[in-house]
């Protein structure tokens, strides 16, 4: 019964902590991109997004902090792979990186994701109905590759979340008071530093559940979800969350 409990507080805990930074950084898209609202046509855009999806993160990892506050299957999958705890926090049961609980944890993700990306475009509707730039909309949602070659793509998502996974694992034993702070700085550099070629997705729940959202959303003059670039952004990042996961096991000695 203990496992039950503990194993359906950490899914509420991702779905929650996932949906709140898929609410704000959705938002922080939104209120950018969507005609007619305070942020349209914003100067420092790019900081202003950088900064945004940054400290959407930085509330999702409170929100999520039962469980660790993964918010990510890439990170989910780089710590099974490096044998890590999910939690580490000694005010709670460890969670144990097992298979089962890897699957528990994304499936909350994609669903915290798409409830988090709907719940945007519920606070954006009208907005949403006077756009009439389909890209620009997938957009909001979804990431969309500044120069559209597969390969290249493919390996810009997996270095950008190498850099994530990598980081958090490293992190662990090094001593520092920044807490959530720290991983919303992580976000926000990636975001300038790496960000440019394809939107920085470095999370395939933020992208997938997201895209999911947009597809179902009665959005007029919305277009297609672009499923033939969907996969990059989810395997990518899922790759790019194991090859951390493998060095940075072999990192810790």
């Amino acid at each position: 019964m203990g496992i039950d409990l503990l194993t359906a507080e950490a899914f509420a805990s991702e779905l929650f902590g996932t949906a709140i930074l898929m609410l704000i950084g959705t938002g922080v898209s939104a209120n950018l991109t969507l005609p007619r609202t305070k942020g349209q046509q914003s100067r420092g855009a790019l900081a202003a997004s950088t900064f945004g999806w940054g400290f959407a993160v930085f509330v999702g990892v409170f929100v999520a902090f039962r469980s660790g506050a993964h918010l990510n299957p890439a990170v989910t999958i780089g710590l099974l792979v490096a044998r890590e705890p999910f939690n580490s926090d000694a005010a709670f049961p460890i969670i144990a990186p097992t298979v089962l609980n890897a699957a528990i944890y994304i499936i909350a993700q994609m669903i915290g994701a798409f409830i988090g990306a709907t719940l945007a475009w519920l606070v954006y509707r009208q907005h949403y109905d006077l756009a009439d730039d389909p890209e620009k909309i997938l957009g909001t949602f979804s990431t969309i590759p500044a120069i559209r070659n597969p390969l290249q793509n493919f390996f810009v998502e997996v270095i950008a979340t190498f850099v994530l996974v990598f980081w958090v694992l490293v992190s662990g034993p090094t001593p520092e008071a920044l807490g959530p702070l720290a991983v919303a700085l992580v976000v926000i550099a990636i975001g300038m530093g790496l960000g440019g070629p394809t939107g920085w997705a470095i999370n395939p729940a933020r992208d997938l559940g997201a895209r999911f959202a947009h597809a179902v959303a009665p959005i007029p003059h919305k277009g297609s979800s672009d499923w033939a670039y969907a996969w990059i952004p989810v395997v990518a990042p899922l790759l790019g969350g194991a090859l951390a996961g493998i060095v940075g096991h072999i990192w810790a000695g």
